[in-house]
């Protein structure tokens, strides 16, 4: 009897270890839906690495990219997908739809903030910019994310997505003794006119951190050069190398002040923005206390310890030399166009002699 007794209790314990409830079995199939990448493909597939949160120098950068230019075109073409080559925007919404990536909210103040109450329903973003889709709820709640998404090739709007934003940190780590500049965050902006064809009206629609899309943006070729069409870049090494060509519009300040709300007309805007970058650039000069030499100075840079380099001296010397050489060759060069005249006079007046003897 008793065998039976524990026989039933160890099948008994045996089924409680294997039962999962259903919240944990839904919150593991949303875990797998959202993760479709591991993390040693995410490792593996990107570019960048992320910035260190203890740095001891910072400064955050906010550039518009215009799409129309020639550096930024690859974020563009195609508009409409060719073979498996996809534009930035396409491939971002196919991410967004099949929830491998989340989007975030664009607020007023225009900054990103990658929380969890500032993320979009897939079906709040598509509703909000009338991009039209097909959803199926697979059992889903009303309004819930756990439905699939499906969203035509012509109802994605990437001709219309003429610009992007992008945040961008240059930072000094203290512990490699490097600085390094990386993109941090990405908005596609919209562009759209009215009814009647009036102005284009700009609309900002949500903020991806690029750390979330990195992995997918390192399997995407994109061709980067109208002369070599060959697509040996990918997305994430086109963004990590810096081929984009972006104006700044904004840095980050205490009084999140956007460079056009200082700047009174387009001559001082593009002087502050000559200043930033000529401060960004400089940076690192100063750092490092490397300085580049000024070809406008006449007079060579001293030594350390305020002598002359031996190469300025040499040349120094070596430039008196030819100069005293030019000198007496002129002398000698005048000498010499003296000697023949009097040459053909004493030469005449022998003749003449001779002549007179003679008669």
């Amino acid at each position: 009897m008793k065998k039976y007794i524990l026989l039933v209790l160890a099948i008994m314990v045996c089924a409680a270890m294997e039962a999962q409830p259903k919240g944990r079995i839904k919150a593991e199939d949303t875990k797998k839906t959202e993760n479709t990448l591991s993390e040693r493909a995410k490792a593996q597939y990107t570019g960048q690495i992320s910035a260190p949160d203890d740095v001891v120098w910072k400064r955050d950068i906010y550039r518009t990219l215009d799409l129309t230019q020639e550096k930024n075109a690859a974020l563009y073409y195609p508009v409409e997908p060719l073979g498996d080559r996809v534009n930035l925007f396409t491939l971002v919404i196919r991410l967004i739809a099949e929830g491998k990536i989340p989007a975030y909210e664009y607020r007023s103040d225009g900054n990103e903030l990658f929380t969890e109450e500032n993320k979009y329903k897939v079906n709040e973003m598509l509703d909000k910019f009338y991009i039209y889709y097909d959803y199926e709820d697979n059992g889903a709640k009303d309004g819930d994310d756990g439905g699939s998404y499906t969203i035509a090739d012509s109802d994605i709007p990437s001709g219309d997505v003429l610009s992007y934003f992008i945040k961008e940190s240059t930072y000094y780590d203290q512990r490699t003794a490097t600085t390094a500049t990386k993109v941090t965050a990405i908005c596609p902006v919209l562009h759209r006119s009215g009814d009647y064809g009036d102005e284009v009206t700009k609309y900002p629609m949500f903020w991806l951190n690029y750390d979330d899309v990195s992995p997918y943006f390192g399997m995407t070729p994109v061709m980067t050069s109208s002369y070599n069409n060959v697509s040996n870049m990918s997305l994430d090494d086109y963004f990590a190398t810096h081929q984009y060509d972006g104006e700044i519009y904004k840095t980050a300040n205490l009084q999140n002040k956007l460079l056009s709300d200082y700047c009174k007309n387009d001559t001082t805007l593009a002087e502050e923005r000559a200043r930033i970058e000529g401060e960004l650039k400089g940076f690192e000069n100063e750092l490092w206390g490397t300085v580049e030499p000024d070809t406008t100075q006449a007079e060579p840079k001293r030594g350390l310890f305020g002598h002359k380099p031996k190469s300025s001296e040499k040349a120094s010397a070596g430039s008196a030399k030819t100069a005293k050489s030019s000198s007496s060759k002129q002398k000698v060069s005048k000498r010499k166009e003296k000697a023949p005249r009097s040459t053909s006079s004493s030469s005449s007046s022998g003749s003449l002699s001779v002549r007179k003897q003679k008669r």
